[in-house]
């Protein structure tokens, strides 16, 4: 029985133009928010942060509820 190429897709690991393009376009958004905001820029961190942490309570506090 001859070799056939692998039935199932494998992906070549190289990503297209357009995901390079928006990564860089937000990335772009984020640093001209920064510098002509930077007040908010920072408030908006703290609160992403504080989000961030209470979401991590919450797993913690629910995984002791598990093993109790």
């Amino acid at each position: 029985m001859g070799k056939k190429g692998n039935m199932i897709p494998v992906p070549t690991g190289g990503s297209g133009l357009l995901p390079k393009v928006l990564g860089a376009l937000i990335a772009l958004a984020l640093l001209v928010f920064v510098v002509k905001h930077p007040t908010d820029a920072a408030n908006w961190a703290k609160a992403l942060a504080a989000g961030i942490g209470s979401i991590i309570d919450g797993i913690a506090a629910f995984t002791r509820q598990l093993a109790a």
